[in-house]
C-alpha cells in the first residue's frame, strides 16, 4: 500500500506505524483516517506480525483534526456530518480491537483526537515534555468520538475535569491519572518503547490476542454468575488449545516453545 499520510514498516516482526504529516502537527483528515483504520485492519491480519507501534514524526504525535477538513465539516449536511464522525469512529476502534498489541510511542503534544489515538493503544509511553489537551469544548464541541477510549484510559472523575475545563496537562500528570504507562526522557524514549515490543515476541500470539480480549471484554463487568463461567470457558478453551498445550509442555521440559522458531 502507497501511503500518503503514513509511513508503515515491518522489522523483526515489529511493526511500525508512524504518522507522517508533520508539516501540519499530524493533524487527522479524511485520507489519514482511512489509511489508519486499513493499516491495522492489514497489519492485525498479518501472521508475520507480533506487535505495533504508532509513533509520529515531527515535534507533535497528534494536534486532532486538519483544520482544513474542519472547515470542510461547517459546509456538512446533518447526514454527511454522521457519516464523518463514524469513519472516525470505526478507525479508532480498529486500533482498539486489533489483535497484535499496539504500543503508542508519544514523542511530542497530544491534542484532541489525537488523545483518542493513544487512548486506543495497549501501552503508551510519552517523552516528559509532552502536553496534552482536550480542548474540544473550546471550539464549541465536545470529544464524543474518542470518549469510549479516553475515559477507560484516564477514568471517570479525569475526564469529568478534562473533558470539561480544556486544561493542558503534562505527562507527569497523564501518567498519575493513568492516560501514560511510562514517561522518559526524549533520549530514552526509542529504548523504553523497543524493551517493550521486543518482549512481546516472546510470548503465544495466540494467548496475547486472547489476553487482550479478555481485559477489554471482561473490565468493568459485574462479578456474576455468568461471568465466572465465562472466564472459565476461557482458561480452559486456551489450556486444550495447540499453543497452550505447547506452552506448557515447554515450561515443564525447559525447552522454547515452538512460536519462537
Amino acid at each position: 500500500m502507497d501511503y500518503q499520510t503514513l509511513t508503515v514498516t515491518i522489522l523483526d516482526r515489529i511493526a511500525h506505524v508512524t504518522l507522517n504529516r508533520p508539516e501540519l502537527r499530524n493533524a487527522f483528515n479524511e485520507q489519514s483516517i482511512a489509511e489508519l483504520a486499513l493499516a491495522f485492519d492489514e497489519l492485525g491480519r498479518n501472521e508475520l506480525v507480533r506487535a505495533i507501534v504508532l509513533a509520529a514524526n515531527g515535534p507533535a504525535f497528534c494536534a486532532g483534526a486538519d483544520l482544513n477538513w474542519m472547515k470542510k465539516m461547517a459546509g456538512y449536511s446533518d447526514s454527511e456530518n454522521r457519516a464523518d464522525a463514524m469513519r472516525l469512529a470505526d478507525m479508532l476502534r480498529t486500533i482498539y480491537v486489533c489483535p497484535k498489541p499496539v504500543v503508542a510511542k508519544v514523542q511530542g503534544d497530544c491534542y484532541a483526537g489525537g488523545m483518542g489515538l493513544v487512548a486506543a493503544c495497549d501501552v503508551v509511553v510519552s517523552v516528559d515534555t509532552t502536553n496534552f489537551c482536550l480542548s474540544e469544548v473550546k471550539l464549541g464541541l465536545i470529544p464524543a468520538t474518542i470518549s469510549p477510549y479516553v475515559i477507560k484510559a484516564m477514568g471517570e472523575q479525569a475526564a469529568r475535569r478534562y473533558f470539561l475545563t480544556a486544561e493542558r496537562f503534562d505527562a507527569k500528570e497523564a501518567h498519575r491519572i493513568g492516560f501514560v504507562h511510562e514517561v522518559v526522557a526524549a533520549a530514552d524514549l526509542d529504548t523504553k518503547v523497543a524493551a517493550i515490543v521486543q518482549a512481546l515476541p516472546n510470548n503465544s500470539p495466540n494467548a496475547v490476542c486472547a489476553a487482550k480480549k479478555l481485559v477489554r471484554e471482561i473490565a468493568g463487568a459485574p462479578v456474576t454468575e455468568a461471568l465466572l463461567e465465562d472466564t472459565a470457558n476461557r482458561i480452559a478453551a486456551i489450556r486444550a488449545s495447540l499453543e497452550g498445550r505447547e506452552g506448557v509442555a515447554s515450561f515443564l521440559e525447559k525447552r522454547r516453545p515452538s512460536w519462537l522458531d
